[in-house]
């Protein structure tokens, strides 16, 4: 049986499980940063940066999506962005995902956001297929741009002339 609850500080440490199991998955693993100090001074503070959806099937953790809101410019409403979201391989197929999905659908909706947008990676068939079959749209002229590490610090350390 399927339990969807919103995340808790608590859940800090399953979070950070998963989202190295999702960096490992994604070919990526060196890359993850993350503690459980930063999810629960990032999630569940005074202004969280992000809200999270715990799944669990048959009281074993099984998934989670972590999400934000931001704004559309063009449709002059807040949008949904799912930044993460992971199902453990041995629960693919039960239709955690989609029910995942659906329960941040209904959330976006409820806060009148326009729709919810996420990322894929372009050889990730599977998912792409999965998304696809809800009647998503994977965007393939627009590429994400990341600004990190030592070019961030540059950019961000530069004299501008409003200073």
């Amino acid at each position: 049986m399927l339990v969807i609850r919103e995340a808790t500080a608590s859940d800090a440490p399953l979070i950070v499980e998963m989202i190295r199991e999702l960096a490992d998955f994604e070919r990526a693993l060196d890359q993850v940063e993350i503690t459980p100090d930063d999810i629960v001074r990032d999630g569940f503070g005074q202004n969280p940066s992000f809200h999270a959806l715990v799944a669990e099937w048959e009281g074993q953790p099984a998934a989670y999506i972590l999400y934000f809101f931001a704004y559309s410019t063009w449709a002059g409403r807040p949008s949904l962005f799912v930044e993460d979201l992971f199902v453990r391989a041995r629960f693919r197929g039960k239709g955690i995902g989609t029910a995942l999905l659906k329960r941040t659908a209904v959330i976006a909706r409820d806060k009148h956001c326009c729709g919810l947008r996420w990322e894929v990676l372009n050889w990730n068939s599977a998912a792409i297929d999965f998304y696809h079959s809800l009647g998503a749209t994977v965007q393939a002229q627009w590429s994400p741009a990341l600004l990190t590490g030592s070019a961030f610090e540059n950019l961000a350390l530069q004299k501008s002339d409003d200073d």
